[in-house]
């Protein structure tokens, strides 16, 4: 039987790598971007014991379930919002921390946000960011998207187009741009840590390719095709599976990033 498959499954390893370069302290008080159903959030609330954890993101359903999974596991210190973290008026000055597991690479002008979000920091308050690497480093989504676009050259071509004006996951990838854009947004001792761990998809085929349909890329693919190519589509994305099926589950190569910063400013005495 296949298993319940959620974004937290699919990134169980780098989630081992993120909340350990989050180094929560005790008495922080933390704000997470684009926190989802809130497992960041709810980590870094049982680390900052004395502290607190704020969680943001504009799905108001992940959100819902964020709070029942708070309120399950009696968290105390731990709220969540419902807001556009790009044009949000936080509190100034109000967080020690702010963390974003895969959360800020959709940005529409990421250096208003970042200048946004950094207003909500105190100065010399630390920035902790997982972010994708360069598509071509990312084999879940070089080889599923290969797998779903081999068909005639005319449309493969037309499902490129129509990809290329979703979201873009790779926005940050670039260390170069993104120190820039960081830079320019009020934050110093930008630094890159590479991340290399495999994504799960689950125990099995069958619940790797019904977790891979709801990928929003995958989704916008096959919506593109008529339904005799969607079929062929849905075959090979099987096959792709299939091959990347082991003992343990299935995996694909991935490659990330931590990015790690600090707002300008010296730091103040607040009790820590």
């Amino acid at each position: 039987m296949s298993e319940l498959f959620d974004f937290d499954t699919e990134l169980r390893l780098h989630n081992e790598v993120f909340r350990a370069a989050a180094h929560v302290r005790p008495r922080d008080h933390v704000l997470d971007i684009g926190c989802g159903t809130g497992r960041s959030t709810r980590e870094a609330a049982r680390a900052a014991v004395d502290g607190s954890a704020l969680g943001v993101d504009i799905c108001a359903p992940m959100l819902e379930q964020a709070r029942r999974l708070s309120d399950d596991q009696g968290l105390a210190n731990v709220t969540f919002q419902e807001a556009d973290a790009q044009v949000h008026p936080f509190p100034p000055e109000r967080f020690d921390l702010c963390i974003s597991r895969f959360g800020t690479m959709f940005f529409a002008d990421p250096v208003a946000a970042f200048t946004n979000i950094g207003r909500a920091l105190r100065p010399a308050a630390r920035l902790v960011l997982l972010v994708w690497q360069e598509r071509d480093r990312n084999e879940w989504a070089t080889a599923i998207r290969q797998s779903l676009t081999a068909t005639t050259a005319a449309s493969a071509a037309s499902t490129t187009s129509a990809a290329s004006h979703g979201p873009d996951p790779f926005s940050l990838a670039d260390p170069t741009v993104t120190t820039v854009i960081l830079t320019a947004s009020g934050f110093a001792d930008v630094d890159f840590t590479d991340v290399h761990e495999p994504v799960y998809y689950g125990p099995d085929s069958a619940t790797a390719f019904d977790a891979v349909l709801r990928l929003w890329e995958v989704k916008e693919l096959l919506a593109d095709l008529d339904d005799a190519a969607a079929d062929q589509a849905r075959t090979r994305l099987r096959t792709t599976l299939d091959t990347h099926r082991t003992d343990g589950g299935v995996y694909f190569d991935s490659r990330a990033w931590i990015i790690t910063a600090r707002r300008h400013g010296r730091a103040a005495d607040h009790g820590r």
